[in-house]
């Protein structure tokens, strides 16, 4: 039986400034695409504005047979971010803030809520103006995963946190002391599973069991975009596949194995996973 899986929040396009192309990308849609890449069954719920970057997004979306199904529609602009290429390494320069999304943030309908329940794993993130609306997902006892970026408020942690199976952070320019102690923030907030990605250098992860870590291999990049959303996909399916409520160590290690491979493939091409366009 297959793995259903479902990406709530931001949606964007990703304008690169020295190429003048256009790529779909954000965190929860970025997720959706990968484990569908990955075999999983799929799904994305957000919200699209009506210009052409929206309708770019949702044509490649229904090129990958992802349900789309329960997505808003609104007038108004998309999602978008400007991003700036440094050897390789991809520098965000500007966004609007996830357009349309910012502008109407989701209150999930009980017909939302069933929808939601059918699936395996949930991923939202800092991104996607959920936080109001995460009790309401985890009552219907779906796992469910969350992306902090390298942001948050003790106000929002002490808000989103208690309904947080698996949490993500980007520690990339932090000491292990400091990448420590925002790793123990968030579970005393109440994450179950934290794990921290400082770049292509090393990867932690914390649980009630104690710390481990894992340091992946390094590959030259042509782009960076993605590498991170693509290591928590794989990470957060191989947990799934395991079966286990609770992973043990060498279980967390494998799964730390399969979300290197899922970022690795992902740093050859331009954007977070290709279908470019002029805009």
């Amino acid at each position: 039986m297959s793995i259903r899986v479902i990406g709530i929040g931001d949606n964007v396009v990703d304008k690169y400034l020295h190429s003048g192309m256009m790529y779909p990308g954000g965190n929860a849609l970025n997720f959706s695409v990968y484990a569908k890449q990955a075999g999983a069954s799929s799904a994305f719920m957000g919200a699209f504005g009506n210009d052409d970057a929206a309708k770019h997004i949702q044509d490649v979306l229904h090129k990958l047979q992802i349900d789309i199904t329960h997505c808003r529609h609104y007038e108004g602009e998309n999602g978008y971010a400007c991003i700036r290429l440094n050897n390789g390494d991809r520098e965000f320069v500007t966004s609007n803030k996830n357009g349309v999304l910012r502008e109407h943030p989701f209150t999930l309908t009980a017909d939302d809520l069933r929808y939601i329940a059918s699936f395996d794993l949930v991923h939202t993130s800092i991104n996607g103006y959920l936080e109001t609306e995460l009790e309401k997902i985890k009552q219907k006892n779906s796992m469910l995963s969350f992306d902090f970026s390298g942001r948050g408020t003790d106000e929002y942690f002490a808000r989103v946190c208690p309904w947080v199976d698996y949490a993500f952070i980007s520690c990339s320019g932090t000491s292990p002391d400091e990448t420590k102690e925002k790793i123990t923030k968030l579970y005393q907030y109440g994450c179950r599973h934290i794990i921290a990605t400082c770049g292509h250098e090393r990867v932690y992860y914390f649980s009630a069991g104690g710390f481990l870590d894992w340091t992946p291999q390094y590959i030259e990049p042509v782009d960076t975009l993605g590498a991170g959303d693509a290591f928590l996909t794989g990470f957060m399916l191989s947990i799934i596949q395991s079966g286990m409520a609770e992973p043990d160590r060498e279980r967390v290690l494998c799964a730390m194995q399969a979300g290197g491979k899922s970022a690795a493939n992902v740093l050859s091409d331009y954007g977070a996973f290709g279908f470019g366009k002029p805009y």
